[in-house]
């Protein structure tokens, strides 16, 4: 409920006149879009930047790391964001509480988890069962990593009493406080996990997104209003984006590093070269953009499960498909 006020409170500045909107200037109109984290996780999105997809449909990208759902939420809902792209459960919760002019999903990118499970030893017949008294590191209490990992343990037959998880680390610490000896195991994304691998210091046993399902894990949020006045820049960069997932899809993943590596300067190719082909291998990406009403309802179930949920949000408002189902068709031809 702290996150639905929060995030209801920040809509009122909805109200409030605009000056700082999207631009255009000399035909190119450009998008200010508030992401949740900076990762390779999402590595169309980069990709449609570098190989001059955006260019193409006559589109900029201003790019800004929100730190988190809730602040990304929050910048859309002001006003100074025109797009979001985090999680669609940060919309779900400005529906419960009830904000006027909705943030709607129009495009999903990411189709389950992207974390893989990283133990202390080698485990090459690893079984979800082998975690039972084990300390796990998976996020902070309420994120959705963690409520996603929790829903994969009790799917696997866990009890509340069977599962260990630690959230008094932070989601940006789990990974040096896995390597200074805390816990067992840990939920890392990549590059980081296969580098902690490379280094001797643990070993990926398992993909969390292949356990979970399918799950709409980020989108590409706007409010209403936004959408309704925009329509053709939305479509634009909802075909940039589905192009290169096409490209991450099927081209070699040495080539894709080369497009990604300036949106990753301080990760080498080859680790952006490995991530990539983990991302591919678990089928992260959601080619035609747009999000199932089973999907969601798992969402809501791991939300649910978790006891975060305080209600059912309503599929029909809070998505919109329309606009990446005409795109598809388009690109389908």
């Amino acid at each position: 409920m702290k996150k639905i006020l929060t995030l209801f409170a920040a809509g009122l500045f909805a109200l409030l006149p605009l000056s700082a909107c999207g631009k255009t200037e000399g035909g190119i109109k450009t998008l200010r879009i508030n992401e949740v984290t900076h990762s390779i996780f999402y590595a169309p999105m980069y990709l449609a930047d570098s190989l001059g997809y955006f260019e193409e449909e006559g589109l900029k990208i201003e790019l800004t790391n929100g730190g988190g759902a809730d602040k990304v939420m929050s910048a859309v809902l002001s006003g100074d964001a025109d797009i979001g792209f985090c999680g669609p459960e940060a919309a779900l919760y400005v529906q419960l509480g009830g904000a006027g002019d909705l943030p709607t999903v129009f495009g999903q990118l990411t189709k389950r988890d992207g974390s893989f499970l990283v133990s202390r030893k080698e485990e090459p017949d690893f079984k979800w069962t082998d975690l039972k008294g084990k300390e796990i590191l998976a996020g902070r209490r309420g994120g959705v990593p963690a409520m996603t990992f929790e829903y994969v343990l009790k799917e696997n037959g866990f009890t509340a009493e069977d599962i260990n998880l630690n959230f008094d680390v932070s989601f940006n610490n789990m990974t040096a406080a896995f390597l200074e000896g805390t816990a067992d195991y840990c939920t890392i994304f990549e590059p980081t996990a296969s580098e902690v691998q490379a280094q001797g210091k643990g070993y990926i046993v398992a993909a969390v997104g292949d356990a979970s399902g399918e799950v709409p894990y980020t989108s590409f949020i706007a409010k209403r209003s936004w959408i309704d006045k925009n329509r053709d820049a939305a479509k634009g960069f909802l075909r940039a984006i589905m192009r290169a997932i096409d490209f991450a899809t099927t081209a070699d993943p040495d080539e894709a590093a080369t497009y990604l590596y300036k949106q990753f300067p301080d990760t080498t190719y080859a680790s952006i070269t490995t991530s990539v082909k983990s991302y591919k291998r678990i089928d992260s990406w959601q080619k035609d953009m747009q999000m199932t009403e089973a999907s969601f309802d798992r969402l809501q179930d791991i939300i649910d499960a978790a006891g975060e949920l305080p209600a059912r949000g309503d599929f029909a408002k809070l998505v919109d498909n329309s606009l990446a189902k005409e795109v598809y068709g388009e690109l389908k031809k």
